[in-house]
């Protein structure tokens, strides 16, 4: 899988890839003074910082979804060959197993190991008070339970998902996670209580909606953004409603972000 994700990549990106060891701005020296680093590069050098940083020896460590925990996960598997670490990886999709199998890493589960040391993963934006928008490969409930049994939970993006306030970039809305008897009475509360608009998450490559790894449905949450909201208290109210399995608000879990910049470097944000 990685090594299709990679050829499908810019030859500067191929370049990267093999001199892991080296800081990506020193990387960014392959390209010209003109230009910038791609998307692709900027997720790469998030996520090799921040698995050097908090991937240690001896521990559990949360695997996330999405496009950046790719890198993440090819990082853990370069150090677990350079340096014989000794890990327990917890996936949190089908996606997040089948990449630490791929990378032949030690596949663990909850049941295992309820106490993690740490758990890496992307976010579809964060805003000022790290707050976050997670969801939109459709992981979240997975991904809230492993970051809730982390010791810290560290988040991995690239410049674009890097905001003052929720809604300021991703425009996909909020992904609600319901039970499907429910997702009609459930979207018609929150537009009623908290207004803006709910759609049910539609398939691509199949008939009807989009099903979960947890067997649910997903309603995508366009909320106004002409109005500062109580994250927490808007979360709070949302989980109460019967039917509702979990939100893609992550709120007071993250403990720091790593964004990787167009020129190469990381900027960092704590909790």
């Amino acid at each position: 899988m990685l090594g299709q994700f990679v050829r499908s990549l810019s030859p500067s990106l191929i370049i990267l890839q093999r001199s892991s060891t080296s800081s990506c701005l020193s990387k960014a020296a392959f390209f010209s003074s003109n230009a910038t680093m791609s998307l692709e590069e900027a997720k790469r050098c998030a996520a090799y910082k921040a698995v050097d940083e908090y991937v240690k020896d001896n521990t559990v460590v949360g695997v996330g979804s999405g496009s950046t925990v790719v890198y993440a996960v090819h990082r853990i598997a370069e150090r677990v060959k350079a340096e014989g670490l000794k890990l327990v990886c917890i996936p949190t999709s089908f996606q997040a197993r089948q990449l630490i199998i791929e990378h032949g890493l030690t596949l663990g589960d909850l049941e295992c190991n309820p106490s993690l040391d740490c758990a890496i993963d992307g976010a579809d934006e964060v805003d000022a008070k790290m707050v976050l928008i997670k969801g939109g490969g459709g992981c979240l409930l997975q991904e809230k339970i492993v970051a809730a049994c982390a010791e810290r939970l560290v988040i991995i993006a690239d410049y674009t998902k890097d905001s003052m306030k929720l809604g300021q970039q991703y425009r996909k809305g909020i992904p609600i996670e319901v039970t499907p008897m429910a997702y009609v009475p459930i979207r018609n509360k929150v537009e009623t209580r908290f207004g803006g608009s709910l759609k049910l998450r539609m398939a691509v490559a199949k008939a009807g909606p989009v099903v979960t790894d947890n067997g649910n449905f997903i309603l995508d949450w366009s909320f106004p953004d002409d109005k500062v909201h109580d994250w927490d208290a808007v979360n709070r109210e949302i989980m109460m409603m019967p039917g509702v399995v979990d939100t893609g608000l992550f709120v007071g879990m993250a403990t720091k972000a790593y964004f990787g910049q167009k020129d190469g470097t990381v900027t960092e944000r704590s909790g």
